[in-house]
C-alpha cells in the first residue's frame, strides 16, 4: 500500500521544505482527527533545534481537538512508548528524525499499546489530511496541558529485568555515546543506578547534533573506540538521536555491528527462556537462524521496519526481536525498539559470565556483512524493483517479503528502497569478505543498470 507522507518510521523530511509549520499544523491535526475517541495523548521530542515549534504546533492540534497533552519534554522515543501504556493513553507523538542528520525532523505516531501505528491507519491520516476532515472542537471544549517526567518510572522498570546486585558485584565501567540525542537524559543515569562507572561522550543535550551526529556508524564512533581503550571499559555503547537503537563496542574498542549483538542476546535469551523465538527483519544475519538451530529455537521474519517487528511478536508471543541496525525489542519490558534496555541488558549478560565481551562475540557463527547505499527519486524505486526482479536468473532464489533478496550459495543480497530517503539501501553477507564484496558490486551494478535504463 502506498503511502504519500508516512515512511518505514514515521513521517520524516527537511525543515523549510516538507516539514514546515502548515504542513505539521495540518498533518497533526487529521492524526487528531483519527481519534475515534477523545482522551490522554503524551507527546515527547528529541534534542533537535526544530523540536519545539514541531511539538508545540503538534500540542496546539490536539488541544483544539477537545484532547487532554501530556509533555514529557525531550525524551528517548521508548520513553513516550512505555508513558502511552503506563498512562493507558490513547495515542503518544515523538517528534524526531531518529538517525538522519540535524536538518531533518518530523514525527512518529504511537498506537495506545505503545508501538507505531500500522499502516492501514496511517493511509486513514494521510486521507483525512488530503480531505481536510478536521475535528476541531469549540472554545470551551479545548484540552489542557500537563507537564511530566516520567524518566526515573521507565528506568525503575528497567531494573526489574536485570540483576543490579550482581552487575554491581561486578564493578564494571560502560563509555556511552549519546550523540547529542535525547538519551543524554536517560541511559548515563540508568546505567549508573544499576552500578556501573560511566563515562559519557557527546552527553550534553545539542540541538545542532554537532558532536558527532545523529546516526551511530562506526566511522562516527571512534572517539568512543579510542575512549574504551584508554581506560580499559567493558563495553561501550551508542545511541541515535532517539535513542531506540544500540550499537555496541567491546572492551577492545571494535565497533560491532547491531548484527552481532542481536545474536548475542538471542542467544543468552533462548538458553534461559522457554519461549525460543526470535523475529527479526529479512535484512538480519543467517547468524540469527544458526544460533535458532543451534537452541532449539525459530526465526520468524518480517519486512524492514520496527513496526513490523513489534507486531509480529505480539501476534507470536514472542518475547524477543531484533534488527541489524541495532535495535533489540525485548518483550518482558515493551515489545519496542529500545536502546537503554539494551544497554541495562548488555550488562546484566556481561556481569553473569567470567568472559569479556569480545570473548561472547568471537563464539557467535562468523559472517561478513557489507552495507551500501544508492540515489534514487522516489517516482523511480518501484520501476526500478520491477526491472531487477525481471532479470534476475531462475537459478537464484528470490525473495520478496520486502525489497528483493538474492540468495546465492555462496551468500546473499537485500535490495531495498528506503521509506525515509531518496535512496535504495543494499545488505550483503558472505562468509568471506571477498565474496561480501564480490555480491555487494553486482547489488550495485543491478541498481546502476535499472536507474541507466529507465531514465
Amino acid at each position: 500500500m502506498d503511502r504519500k507522507y508516512f515512511g518505514t518510521n514515521g513521517i520524516r523530511g527537511i525543515i523549510a521544505e516538507l516539514i514546515t509549520p502548515a504542513f505539521i499544523s495540518k498533518m497533526s491535526s487529521a492524526i487528531a482527527a483519527s481519534l475515534k475517541d477523545k482522551g490522554t495523548v503524551v507527546v515527547g521530542a528529541d534534542s533537535r533545534l526544530t523540536g519545539p515549534f514541531i511539538k508545540n504546533n503538534v500540542i496546539s492540534s490536539f488541544l483544539a481537538s477537545g484532547n487532554e497533552v501530556i509533555d514529557l519534554g525531550v525524551v528517548p522515543t521508548p520513553v513516550v512508548q512505555y508513558a502511552v501504556t503506563h498512562l493507558q493513553a490513547k495515542m503518544g507523538i515523538v517528534v524526531t528524525a531518529s538517525h538522519n542528520p540535524p536538518e531533518f525532523n518530523g514525527i512518529k505516531v504511537i498506537d495506545d499499546d505503545g508501538i507505531e501505528i500500522d499502516i492501514e491507519k496511517q493511509l486513514e491520516i494521510e486521507e483525512i489530511f488530503e480531505k481536510e476532515r478536521f475535528s476541531n472542537v469549540s472554545w470551551n471544549e479545548n484540552g489542557s496541558i500537563t507537564e511530566m517526567n516520567l524518566n526515573q518510572e521507565y528506568i525503575d522498570q528497567i531494573k526489574q529485568f536485570v540483576n543490579v546486585d550482581r552487575i554491581k558485584k561486578k564493578a564494571m565501567t560502560v563509555v556511552v555515546d549519546t550523540g547529542n540525542g535525547a538519551g543524554s537524559v536517560v541511559t548515563p543515569e540508568l546505567l549508573r543506578q544499576i552500578g556501573m562507572r560511566v563515562i559519557t561522550i557527546n552527553g550534553n543535550l545539542d540541538g545542532r547534533l554537532s558532536g558527532r551526529g545523529s546516526e551511530p556508524t562506526p566511522e562516527k564512533l571512534r572517539e568512543m573506540s579510542k575512549t574504551t581503550q584508554q581506560i580499559k571499559a567493558n563495553f561501550s555503547v551508542a545511541h541515535d538521536g532517539d535513542a531506540d537503537r544500540a550499537i555496541f563496542g567491546d572492551e577492545n574498542g571494535n565497533i560491532l555491528f547491531g548484527d552481532k549483538s542481536i545474536t548475542l542476546f538471542e542467544k543468552w535469551f533462548m538458553k534461559h527462556h522457554d519461549n525460543k523465538q526470535f523475529v527479526t527483519p529479512i535484512s538480519s544475519s543467517s547468524a540469527v537462524v544458526d544460533i535458532a538451530d543451534e537452541m532449539g529455537g525459530k526465526v520468524l521474519w518480517t519486512p524492514v521496519g520496527c513496526i513490523f517487528v513489534s507486531r509480529k511478536m505480539i501476534s507470536s508471543n514472542a518475547l524477543l526481536g531484533g534488527e541489524e541496525n541495532g535495535g533489540l525489542f525485548y518483550g518482558l519490558h515493551q515489545s519496542v525498539r529500545d536502546g537503554a534496555m539494551a544497554a541495562a541488558l548488555m550488562a546484566h549478560i556481561l556481569a553473569e559470565t567470567e568472559k569479556t565481551f569480545s570473548d561472547l562475540i568471537s563464539e557467535l557463527p562468523k559472517y561478513h556483512q557489507k552495507k551500501n547505499k544508492v540515489a534514487c527519486p522516489n517516482k523511480l524505486k518501484k520501476n526500478v524493483m520491477e526491472h531487477i526482479a525481471s532479470t534476475i536468473p531462475e537459478s537464484v532464489e528470490l525473495v520478496d517479503i520486502d525489497g528483493v533478496k538474492l540468495i546465492y550459495q555462496e551468500g546473499w543480497v537485500l535490495i531495498r528502497p528506503s521509506g525515509t530517503e531518496q535512496i535504495f539501501r543494499i545488505f550483503v553477507e558472505a562468509k568471506t569478505e571477498i565474496m561480501a564484496n564480490e555480491i555487494m558490486k553486482d547489488g550495485m551494478n543491478l541498481i546502476q543498470t535499472a536507474l541507466q535504463e529507465l531514465n
